[in-house]
């Protein structure tokens, strides 16, 4: 006798409302902080929150991390929305609440530094992402949105490590081998 085809999974409703919380309160975290700094904040201010160890600097990043690639913002806002229609697209698939966090997550960051893409100066497309924490030791500026991806995206590997589907299944060379249909299958279905 045959397998049958598993039927399509349904969308996971509660799944995507938890990637679309994680996302709305990642973007407005960074949104209000970004905008706290422009209240608050001469661009090149530097003000000390612990000490040396964590200070807060406004600056304006045209590029990518460690200002990478500073004349090319349009390229980062064109991969940003693509991103961002990628994980909205992958969204009906999803059911697993690892995979929701981390979606929902870099979501949440993408969309952050995208609006600043959008929105900031110099100008739509050209914006420049407001950056403003600090830590001692570390190479570059960053902000809420950066920290929303690079966390995202540890917790993707994860994921991907442990062979966890978006599915919420672990997959193994040895389950994927038990569902493929073995010779004698194929020839009770003829």
């Amino acid at each position: 006798m045959s397998k049958q085809s598993a039927s399509p999974a349904r969308i996971s409703w509660r799944h995507i409302l938890l990637l679309a919380g994680v996302a709305a309160l990642g973007w407005t975290a960074d949104f209000l902080s970004k905008e706290w700094i422009l209240a608050n904040f001469a661009e090149r201010e530097s003000r000390e929150v612990l000490g040396e160890a964590l200070q807060f600097t406004f600056v304006r990043n045209p590029g990518a991390a460690f200002s990478f690639a500073s004349g090319m913002t349009w390229i980062f806002t064109i991969l940003a929305v693509a991103v961002t229609i990628g994980i909205i697209i992958t969204a009906r698939k999803l059911h697993s609440v690892g995979w929701a966090l981390v979606l929902g997550g870099l979501l949440g960051g993408v969309t952050g530094n995208l609006y600043d893409r959008l929105t900031r100066w110099p100008g739509a497309f050209e914006g420049h992402v407001v950056d403003f924490i600090h830590v001692w030791g570390f190479p570059a500026i960053f902000n809420i949105a950066d920290i929303c991806i690079v966390v995202s995206m540890c917790g993707l590997v994860l994921l991907v490590l442990l062979n966890i589907g978006i599915d919420g299944q672990r997959h193994t060379d040895e389950s994927e081998a038990d569902e493929a249909e073995t010779p004698a299958d194929t020839a009770e279905a003829s």
